[in-house]
């Protein structure tokens, strides 16, 4: 197991990580949590070279996928970098990718309930004002789960707060701080249900974010 103690708080600086391949010819990809080696929860970030592609199968509890780079594609149709999607509970596909891209996926994180299937093109989306500064785009949300894509100005700070249910970042631009440290573009930071920080920038960041998805009572690794 990888970072499955969701009691802990995770920094992994991707473009520091080295690919590792897949089982399919051509993709490659780098882990970031990881419960068994090919099934469970898993978060990885992952790169399919022009022209590879993974054969058809099934995701019992559900896939989230953020176009990082390039189009990705499947039977359903051809998504350009800055798409979001979700794959419900059940669902399967055959991917694969004409120019090569690569994604954030999540893997088996699903409420078996969360049965909505998304497809978001975040560059035609339109941002709503948040706290202060921030401009937010909804992407999905479910009981206490949030997802969203968060702008934030230059010298841009928000007020201490905590995170019932945990929350999951991935800076897509610019750079993330907090009183810990500096997240550049590319940052996987998971904090636990309840932990507390001070965020700010000072240049203009953008983030995914997905906050109350992870268990109130964690699952040490063994």
């Amino acid at each position: 197991m990888l970072n499955m103690d969701f009691s802990r708080r995770v920094v992994i600086r991707t473009h520091e990580q080295h690919w590792v391949p897949s089982p399919a010819a051509g993709v490659e990809r780098k882990p970031l949590a990881r419960e068994e080696a090919e099934r469970g929860h898993a978060t990885s970030v992952v790169r399919y070279k022009p022209g590879s592609s993974f054969s058809t199968h099934e995701h019992p509890l559900g896939e989230e996928i953020l176009v990082l780079e390039g189009v990705f594609s499947d039977e359903t149709g051809h998504y350009p970098a800055g798409t979001y999607i979700r794959n419900p509970p059940g669902s399967s596909h055959a991917p694969f990718s004409e120019e090569g891209c690569t994604l954030l996926v999540k893997l088996h994180q699903f409420d078996p309930r969360d049965t909505a299937t998304v497809r978001i093109d975040t560059n035609s989306g339109h941002w709503l004002p948040g706290i202060g500064g921030l401009q937010v785009m909804p992407l999905h949300e479910f009981e206490h789960e949030r997802v969203a894509l968060v702008k934030w100005p230059p010298n841009e700070a928000f007020q201490p707060h905590r995170h019932f249910g945990g929350e999951e970042i991935f800076v897509l631009s610019g750079e993330f701080r907090d009183e810990h440290g500096r997240y550049p573009a590319g940052s996987w930071i998971r904090s636990p249900h309840m932990s507390q920080h001070h965020p700010f920038v000072e240049q203009e960041t953008v983030i995914w974010v997905k906050t109350g998805h992870l268990p109130v009572n964690h699952s040490p690794e063994t």
